[in-house]
């Protein structure tokens, strides 16, 4: 199981948000780049980012934060973040991201979201946010009616790398992931899962492990690694010996 330590991007700076609230935003540093060196020296291959402004402003508003980030990490960037024309994603493929993550656009333009998949295989990550079980788009400041299965179900066999599925309601509060919905949306799909949302500790590391054969592939950790409450090296040994 891969685990994403997460670089949440405002301002150009590190942050947190609580629930996926801009206005409820902690700082941790000014220098994504050298934080992006910190989490591959702690031996992370993996790096999620993601353009916080951008979500909400539907274009990039960190580019050359993400610049730094991709120039300094050594291994794969997943990136998301108001990515939602073709234009955009080729821009930061070509600039060496190694996923691009869509939400809003897989609700709105799934059409968009399937051909991206068929251009770049393996390259295309659905985010699929959750607020009570239903989609949260445009920085999740927006819930659909649609149920976050029913979007999931559309992307089958339409050649998406994975689901990214977060329960907005636990991210970045330390509560814990969401294990039964993320197994159950994992169980219910031919996609793999990677999981978001609340990571708090080891617990969820170890627990989400034990789900990899349910098509779990990954977990994105972020405060609990900013406040030191989850080790990144073990966390990335634990999740390496899996069930």
């Amino acid at each position: 199981m891969i685990v994403f330590p997460a670089i949440d991007l405002k301002d150009g700076q590190v942050v947190r948000l609580a629930e996926g609230d801009m206005d409820r935003a902690t700082i941790y540093a000014d220098d994504p780049a050298e934080q992006a060196r910190r989490f591959a020296y702690a031996g992370a291959q993996h790096l999620h980012v993601v353009d916080l402004d951008g979500a909400f402003a539907g274009e990039s508003r960190n580019a050359q934060a993400v610049e730094r980030i991709v120039a300094a990490f050594p291994g794969h960037v997943q990136l998301g973040g108001g990515i939602r024309d073709t234009r955009a994603v080729e821009r930061w493929f070509a600039l060496g991201v190694a996923r691009i993550v869509i939400g809003s656009a897989a609700l709105s333009d799934p059409d968009f979201v399937k051909q991206a998949a068929r251009d770049w295989p393996g390259g295309i990550v659905v985010a699929v946010d959750a607020r009570d079980g239903m989609v949260a788009t445009h920085g999740w400041a927006e819930v659909s009616d649609v149920p976050v299965t029913d979007l999931a179900h559309r992307f089958e066999d339409a050649g998406v790398a994975a689901l990214l599925f977060t329960d907005i309601g636990r991210d970045g509060l330390l509560t814990g992931v969401n294990i039964d919905a993320t197994v159950d949306l994992a169980r219910q799909v031919d996609i793999p899962v990677i999981a978001s949302g609340g990571v708090k500790g080891l617990d969820d590391i170890h627990i989400l492990s034990l789900h990899t054969r349910d098509g779990i592939e990954g977990v994105i950790c972020g405060r609990a690694l900013y406040e030191g409450r989850l080790d990144l090296a073990a966390a990335i040994a634990l999740a390496g010996r899996g069930a």
